[in-house]
């Protein structure tokens, strides 16, 4: 899957002479995190975070109500939003594993997507990836989710198709990861379509070698 399949299109986008006030209410009339911003042309010029919107303690404490309220009024998103450079952005042909590596790897929210001119054509969120993953695995497609353990060798893999094409049973969605504390060992997540437990259990568990260690209908 890749990122243009799973990002926000079109995203609200702000100018760096937006007021910050006017920057809050968009966020909280819209529901949204995250904010481009952008010159004309669309071209980004920085990125506004609901913690940029937050006044630092140490100000609120030197200030009365009537000074936080001017402070706010003559704030422009330009004043408070985290810079083109240091934002960090991914093109639209890149997979949603890359964007989730980049997100987690750097503790940020949201990646501003980008064409080759810098032009902002969407923005892709944690939400987003969250959503993604969850296509991928079947999450919402009725049937049952299955795991199976066996070890990282050739043919493995293979012995688990055979069971599912001579049973003519569909696949929903399918993922992989290493096993936990048992090194040389990975577990394939299956959602399959009109079985019931009994039937999946009584076929996966012929396979040789192979163990089905969690299997529950979801719905």
């Amino acid at each position: 899957m890749l990122v243009k399949e799973c990002m926000t299109r079109h995203p609200i986008i702000i100018s760096p002479s937006t007021k910050v006030i006017e920057a809050q209410k968009i966020m909280t009339e819209n529901h949204v995190r995250h904010l481009p911003v952008a010159s004309d042309g669309k071209k980004l010029k920085g990125l506004i975070t609901r913690t940029r919107l937050s006044l630092k303690p140490d100000m609120l404490g030197s200030l009365d109500m009537w000074e936080i309220s001017r402070q706010l009024s003559n704030l422009t998103v330009k004043n408070v939003m985290v810079k083109k450079e240091d934002v960090l952005t991914i093109h639209a042909d890149r997979t949603i594993e890359r964007a989730a590596k980049m997100m987690a790897d750097h503790k940020v929210g949201c990646l501003p997507v980008l064409d080759d001119d810098g032009v902002v054509e969407g923005i892709i969120s944690e939400v987003d990836v969250l959503r993604s993953y969850q296509e991928m695995l079947g999450l919402p497609a009725d049937g049952l989710r299955v795991t199976v353990r066996m070890q990282n060798r050739k043919g493995e893999f293979s012995k688990l198709m055979k069971v599912l094409g001579d049973n003519d049973w569909g696949v929903m969605g399918i993922g992989t990861y290493p096993t936990h504390r048992k090194e040389g060992w990975y577990d394939v997540v299956l959602k399959i379509p009109n079985v019931s437990v009994e039937q999946v259990r009584g076929a996966f568990s012929q396979i040789e070698a192979q163990e089905v260690v969690d299997i529950r209908d979801v719905v």
